[in-house]
């Protein structure tokens, strides 16, 4: 029975994220009906026929323009939620979200120094990556140092790195030409799922899938670790080699989902709240099922954005104003399991 329950959550939120999806493409500045969304995939599959420059118009629109933020909005959900629950389960702490260790503000700190030396997209998609993994790498060495690698110490050294890193993200802003390089620093803070195209999305869904994947695969470990280290050695698990694996898996998700997205707030810390109401702690379905709430919340927060107003709203306003009110919601109905 239990087995079954798991499966039919599965089922539904697999489902709800198909939806979100087709819903995201008849969303724009060019409303495009179910109709014509199904009977475009028909013809590409060659089940139907329709006008030529009608198909190519669609075509245009739904593969070329909507599709790639639709999959950029699907990892960058997944990413975020999946290491949000992963440094929650890791530090036994619910209010702990992937910028915690410093990989947030590490990324927009390489991002923003990337459009300051006028590099191209791809540049700025790696330097976000490296000072997102440098930020972590100093957290976790100044924890080292100080305290030997201790859970109190690597989280004072996240926040530490991530106040360096804050610093310095002012020192580029401050540096940046304000008629035209601040505006695009600033607006890339702001969050926004329109910046990569297709190829880009593509090419850095790769590594971001595996990191999500290896999050995945150390769900039961993560439950042993969550009763504490020595019942987890009592299990069998290596604590410090899987702490630091979840750790790495978690940090290369949110980097790459920077560099994807730029910032966007609260998805990490509110999501897996939510999927923890539904499917309970044990972290071997708490991580699915944030990752795939996590897409729908992005997909459908994306939608807001573009469909708010006559100009497209950063996505990243949408997730902080949208994510206030429900985490006030997911703080009263946690009060008494948390106390």
């Amino acid at each position: 029975m239990f087995k079954h329950s798991v499966l039919l959550q599965g089922v539904l939120l697999a489902v709800a994220l198909f939806a979100a999806s087709v819903f995201a493409l008849s969303i724009g500045n060019f409303p495009i009906s179910m109709s014509d969304i199904g009977q475009f995939a028909a013809t590409s599959v060659g089940w139907s026929t329709m006008d030529t420059d009608r198909y190519n118009m669609l075509s245009n629109v739904l593969i070329d323009v909507r599709l790639p933020r639709i999959l950029a909005a699907i990892l960058v959900g997944m990413a975020l939620s999946g290491s949000g629950a992963a440094f929650q389960a890791v530090f036994r702490n619910p209010l702990v979200s992937p910028g915690m260790l410093g990989v947030l503000a590490g990324a927009s700190f390489g991002a923003a120094l990337g459009m300051l030396i006028h590099g191209d997209w791809i540049t700025i998609q790696l330097l976000a990556f490296m000072f997102g993994l440098l930020a972590v790498g100093i957290g976790v060495a100044v924890s080292q140092i100080f305290g030997s690698g201790s859970m109190i110490t690597l989280l004072l050294g996240g926040i530490l790195s991530g106040a360096m890193f804050s610093a310095l993200l002012s020192l580029v802003k401050y540096m940046a030409d304000p008629q035209d390089q601040l505006p695009s620093i600033v607006y890339w803070l702001m969050g926004n799922l329109g910046l990569s195209g297709l190829s880009e999305v593509l090419w850095l869904s790769i590594p971001l899938l595996i990191a999500i994947a290896v999050l995945c695969f150390c769900g039961r470990a993560m439950d042993a670790m969550s009763m504490g280290d020595d019942e987890a050695k009592a299990l069998g698990i290596s604590v410090v080699p899987m702490r630091y694996t979840v750790i790495l898996a978690a940090t290369l998700a949110s980097a790459l989902s920077v560099s994807i997205a730029g910032m966007v707030g609260w998805v990490g810390l509110l999501v897996p709240h939510l999927a923890r109401m539904l499917v309970g702690p044990c972290n071997a379905r708490l991580i699915p099922a944030s990752l795939m709430l996590g897409a729908c919340f992005l997909l459908l927060a994306d939608c807001l954005a573009r469909s708010i107003a006559e100009v497209e709203v950063p996505v990243g306003i949408i997730t902080e104003v949208l994510g206030l009110p429900m985490f006030l919601f997911v703080l009263h109905r946690a009060r008494k399991g948390w106390n």
